[in-house]
Parts: structure tokens; C-alpha cells; sequence
């Protein structure tokens, strides 16, 4: 099967890997225009660029796909994606964590006669978690599973139909970082599944979503990073699991701004509140004890402005107030 691959960060990389392992010949890859990052905020190509690079993939990296844009560098990147498309032999298009829309025209190419049309790899249970961010926003609200969708794409947002689905269980101790890990495996097994079943000429099987359980997973915020302790522990443990790497759930304890990385709810009884929301009521093994609106949240692992990751009660211990004295300040 020869592919024309869109897509952007490591998660999509990694079903490109996944996709030439497989045999299938990538033809032309589509990502994100190189973005400045790091400390010296040099300019740093995308995981799915660097791999077509290494691979000897032609790249185009328009800033968008919509020929209508008043922008007139901006159209004249999308006229030439558009004919460069247009020109390319290919049997079907692989969407994943792109990060652009793909107007219904470049839809259009993908559905040729001899073509099998656009496969986006959503990582969600659709249609559940539409949107930019599902891995976050599951495990921000809770979510004990959640999975990956094959989707045949459309013009509207993660509307189209199935036609593979797989689901994991969410641990307790999940984080972003740990599900987004187990996700990507699982979404490139699944579209190399699709495509060698297409390539062997059989069918995938569309399922229409229903229409009950949608829901939005909207972009992650910096501003939603400040914890609010008067939230119950579990929210707040959700919280620092689902931000974490990004944006980092940040706290001020004593005013100085800490990120927090790694929480868990203690066993009950562990230790017993005593003072107000966001108190320290105490230091455990691995943790420091918070009170929180509801409950009580054990915090492992924090971070001070320019300084690593340490264990949370070096971190606390470090700003040298008192245990009594220590506290940590709501979001307003």
C-alpha cells in the first residue's frame, strides 16, 4: 500500500514507524511547520518530519491545508499542497495527531476511484472525547477506560465512522505520559491492521457513532494548571496525573510557585486533618500530606523554579518553614 502520512508529534511518529515496518511505502508526509522549543528556543523539527528525513520522505509543511485563507503566503503553502496531493499516487491517507483540519477538497483526493479514502487514529472510545486532547481529559475526569478508534475521516470533528476499535483500562496511577505511551503502541497496531486488511482485499467495517455520549475533549490550558485545594483529593489527584507532562499542575506553597508531578490518595486513616485547605499536615515516606477540600492527597514529587524533580519532602523540607507553618495557596 503506498501512504500519504499526516501527522506531527511522537504519537503519530510512532504509527508511522509502525506503518513502513509493516512493508507499507509512505510516499509523502505532511506535519506541522517547525516550532521553536528548548532553552534556546531554536527551531526544531516534529518527530514525524524527523523520521520521513531519515527515510528519504518528501515533506510539505504548509501552515494550512484551506486555499480560501486570506493569508496570501498561507494560500499559496496550501495551493501547493493541494496539487502536490493532487499529483501523488497513492492508495489511501493516514491521519494522526495532525493538527491541522483537513478541508472536505483534501478529503476528496483521498477518496479517488482506486482509493480507500483518509484513516484517522483517534485515541479515544468514540465518541466519547472528540477533540484535542482525550488522553488528558480522560483521566482528568476519571475515566476507568478508554481506547483507540480507526476512523474513516469526514469534514466534521472526529465524526466519522469506525471501523476499528480497542480498549485498555486506565490505572490508578496513570498519567498522561504513561497512557499517552501505551496509546500510541496500540494505535499503530491497530492501523497496521487496517491497512494489511485492506491491502488483502477485504473490507473494513463501518459503525456509524451514536449519537448519545459525545463529548468534548477541549485544548489544554497553561491557566488550568494552578491547583484549587479546596477541590476533593481525587479531583485534584486526576489533575496533577492528567497534566503531567503538560502543562505541569503548579501550586504555591509559603509563595513560592512548585510544580507537582506524581500524587496518589493515601490509604485511609494514614493521617488524620487537623488545619485548613491546603495545610500541610505532614510528611510520609514518600510524600508530603495536603489537605484538601475533600480528603486528603499525598504529593511524591515536585519540582522548584529552575531545579529537577525531587521527591516532594526534600522539596518542601528545602524552603525551611516550619510543618505547621507550611501551606499551600488556593488557585483564585
Amino acid at each position: 500500500m503506498k501512504i500519504v502520512f499526516a501527522g506531527t508529534p511522537e504519537f503519530a511518529a510512532q504509527a508511522m514507524r509502525a506503518i513502513s515496518a509493516a512493508g507499507h511505502e509512505i510516499v509523502l508526509a505532511l506535519t506541522q511547520p517547525d516550532r521553536r522549543a528548548g532553552r534556546g528556543m531554536h527551531l526544531q523539527a516534529s518527530p514525524v518530519k524527523e523520521f520521513a528525513l531519515e527515510n528519504n520522505i518528501p515533506v510539505l509543511q504548509p501552515e494550512t491545508l484551506r486555499r480560501t485563507s486570506a493569508d496570501p503566503q498561507k494560500k499559496v503553502q496550501a495551493d501547493e499542497a493541494y496539487e502536490r496531493l493532487s499529483s501523488t499516487d497513492f492508495d489511501a491517507m493516514v491521519v494522526v495527531a495532525y493538527g491541522l483540519i483537513l478541508p472536505q477538497e483534501i478529503l476528496d483526493i483521498s477518496e479517488r476511484p482506486g482509493r480507500f479514502g483518509s484513516f484517522n487514529i483517534h485515541a479515544s472510545l468514540l465518541p466519547r472525547w472528540r477533540g484535542a486532547a482525550p488522553i488528558q481529559r480522560a483521566i482528568e475526569a476519571g475515566d476507568a477506560k478508554t481506547g483507540v478508534c480507526i476512523m474513516q475521516m469526514d469534514a466534521g470533528l472526529d465524526t466519522g465512522d469506525t471501523v476499528l476499535v480497542s480498549s485498555l483500562d486506565i490505572a490508578s496511577d496513570e498519567t498522561s505520559v504513561s497512557l499517552h505511551d501505551r496509546l500510541a503502541q496500540l494505535g499503530a497496531d491497530l492501523i497496521v491492521n487496517a491497512l494489511d486488511t485492506l491491502q488483502q482485499g477485504k473490507d473494513l467495517i463501518r459503525v456509524q457513532q451514536p449519537n448519545a455520549g459525545i463529548t468534548y475533549a477541549e485544548k489544554i490550558l497553561k491557566n488550568e494548571a494552578e491547583i484549587d485545594w479546596s477541590l476533593s483529593a481525587k479531583e485534584i489527584d486526576r489533575r496533577i496525573r492528567a497534566f503531567n507532562p503538560f502543562p505541569g499542575a503548579i501550586s504555591q506553597v509559603n509563595g513560592l510557585v512548585v510544580k507537582l508531578w506524581d500524587s496518589r490518595i493515601p490509604d485511609a486513616g494514614a493521617i488524620s486533618p487537623t488545619r485548613g485547605i491546603g495545610d500541610v499536615l505532614g510528611f510520609g515516606n514518600d510524600g508530603v500530606y495536603i489537605q484538601c477540600g475533600q480528603g486528603i492527597l499525598e504529593v511524591m514529587q515536585m519540582q522548584k523554579p529552575g531545579g529537577k524533580k525531587i521527591d516532594a519532602t526534600t522539596c518542601i523540607q528545602s524552603i525551611g518553614a516550619d510543618e505547621k507553618q507550611l501551606h499551600f495557596q488556593s488557585k483564585e
